[in-house]
């Protein structure tokens, strides 16, 4: 793999003359029309498209971005290098992006740390003139299925030495709300009994670039505010694996060993109904 996932503005924009580059900007196609790098490819869908577990949901999430990043440009010798307007604004966009590349296998992959905040606060130019690549076929491979786990897995984890943390939005954890696209969104409002709510943007910090990761140390202690060391087994979860990504970058940069995802998300379980769930402040529960 990639040995340094998180390169720099200025990193970056040294590397963008190489033809083995494809740039690919997950952000709303509207905002990659009024600017973005020059080069960059839009590819919104790897933050919208929503997935399930089931193997026929996992062959589709498969399919469906090993089409969309081929006809971007990559064969396996290109790095894949990706960007959202800031890392605290896009719920995890390139991060999204960057998950799936693992989960597809593929070996060169990176972020853009600060997103397009650092790229304009290093003075970058921005352009709206859009490229059009030449279509490759995308080599997806079984390497990365490891990391991305079904809802059986989860519901069979409860109760379990696994660490299942929930990384939601406080509204979403407690239960006011099943999602960020309003309270009603999902059928069902709570959390997954059991898990442990170490919000995603407990991961990163204010910079003079706009938000940005913190420290490998800052980070583990946050983990270990929830009982989470660098030998926990970890499944992440949110509503559909997009603020999920941006954790799941954040602690394997920290040296979280097993970190796996349910990619499905509250987006899935909530919709079936047999799933067990919790609302409300724990702790209120647990005085009664």
């Amino acid at each position: 793999m990639t040995e340094k996932v998180l390169i720099s503005a200025a990193e970056l924009n040294a590397m963008i003359p190489s033809p083995d580059v494809v740039v690919i900007d997950t952000r709303s196609p509207d905002a990659y029309a009024a600017g973005h790098i020059a080069g960059a490819v839009n590819i919104f869908d790897v933050f919208t498209f929503l997935a399930t577990s089931s193997p026929e949901g996992v062959a589709e999430l498969r399919e469906k971005f090993a089409v969309s990043f081929g006809a971007a440009g990559l064969s396996g010798a290109e790095t894949a290098v990706f960007v959202e307007e800031s890392m605290n604004s896009g719920f995890g966009m390139s991060c999204r992006g960057y998950f799936l590349m693992q989960f597809l296998g593929y070996p060169k992959a990176q972020i853009v740390h600060g997103g397009l905040a650092a790229w304009k606060a290093a003075g970058l130019p921005l352009t709206t003139e859009v490229p059009t690549p030449v279509a490759k076929t995308f080599p997806a491979q079984d390497t990365g299925q490891d990391i991305i786990i079904n809802y059986e897995t989860m519901l069979a984890a409860l109760g379990g030495e696994t660490a299942l943390v929930d990384v939601r939005d406080v509204d979403e954890w407690v239960g006011t709300s099943s999602s960020p696209y309003g309270p009603d969104f999902a059928p069902r409002k709570g959390r997954i009994p059991g898990a442990r709510w170490l919000e995603w943007y407990r991961m990163m910090k204010p910079s003079p670039a706009g938000p940005v990761f913190k420290s490998k140390d800052e980070i583990l202690a946050e983990c270990a505010t929830v009982g989470v060391t660098p030998e926990t087994p970890v499944f992440l979860y949110c509503f559909k694996g997009a603020r999920a990504s941006n954790t799941f970058v954040a602690l394997k940069e920290a040296g979280i060993k097993d970190v796996r995802m349910y990619f499905g998300s509250w987006n899935e379980w909530s919709r079936i109904p047999e799933l067990p769930i919790e609302s409300g402040v724990p702790f209120a529960k647990a005085a009664e």
